[in-house]
């Protein structure tokens, strides 16, 4: 806060009667999230050398990562290399059958790791009606009340065939309405787009439950594109995900050229936005 700004605000706080120094204080909602990539962009390199390219990752400036698989590796070898790259995992992408029956291994693992949320990133094509994710969000629910007892959230990832309208409603607003709160939303930017979705009004009538987010742009003809590359305001994404409760940004491309060219492009951009934020 400027000078000018900190003296006339506390002059304000002290005319109300409010303490100067509360009034001063930044939100605890518009903490800037912690910048990651979700390592399924950096798949093959991860195969080939997968403590190599997690250090490179930390190189690039990264602090935080998000697993799509563990490419062999036990929890503990996870951990270790981790620590020894300076990287945390807050996240990772676990499939339906992870948090079901094999929900004890997995919350075991997630602890030696150190996950905090656990983000289903995918359903199969016989789930995608209406009935559908209604199971799909009991599942979810039932797997939340067993994370919560071990200190995880979990969450749900999206592509764009949950905006497909189907019997006038919207798959994806049928499953946050049917999973409790606790469950929370990682927004894929690129694929809310595609799917016609203004992602900002998640942030808005979902405040508190878009904990996470994928960084992915879209360029004028609508083909994933490096973020910065692109048509996505990421700037507006992330001040309306700042007053929303968002904590953790992943970079992703699906499909990219050159894995550590996308990972540096999206650093370099969204830690301009955060730090200009």
């Amino acid at each position: 806060m400027e000078r000018r700004t900190f003296v006339a605000a506390i002059a304000a706080a002290m005319a109300a009667g409010a303490d100067p120094l509360r009034a001063c204080a930044p939100s605890p909602q518009a903490r800037a999230p912690g910048l990651g990539i979700q390592l399924y962009t950096l798949r093959s390199e991860m195969e080939r050398d997968f403590e190599g390219t997690l250090a490179r990752v930390a190189e690039i400036g990264y602090r935080e990562v998000e697993f799509a698989g563990y490419f062999d590796r036990s929890a503990a070898d996870v951990r270790a290399t981790l620590d020894s790259a300076g990287l945390t995992a807050p996240a990772a992408h676990v499939g339906l059958d992870l948090i079901g029956d094999a929900m004890d291994k997995t919350v075991s693992d997630a602890a030696t790791i150190g996950h905090r949320y656990l983000v289903v990133p995918w359903i199969s094509e016989e789930n995608r009606t209406l009935d559908g994710f209604r199971q799909v969000a009991e599942q979810l629910n039932r797997a939340s009340e067993q994370a919560r007892a071990n200190g995880l959230t979990v969450g749900y990832h999206n592509h764009d065939f949950e905006f497909v309208r189907t019997d006038d409603q919207i798959p994806l607003d049928v499953l946050l309405a049917e999973t409790d709160p606790s469950v929370v939303l990682e927004l894929d930017i690129f694929w809310a787009v595609k799917g016609g979705a203004d992602p900002l009004s998640y942030f808005s009538q979902h405040s508190g439950r878009v904990k996470l987010i994928h960084a992915k742009d879209m360029d004028a003809a609508g083909n994933m594109t490096d973020v910065g590359a692109g048509t996505i305001d990421f700037a507006a994404i992330l001040n309306a995900g700042e007053g929303a409760g968002l904590e953790h940004v992943f970079v992703e491309h699906d499909q990219p050229a050159d894995p550590f060219a996308t990972a540096r492009a999206g650093h370099a951009h969204l830690q301009q936005l955060i730090s200009e934020g």
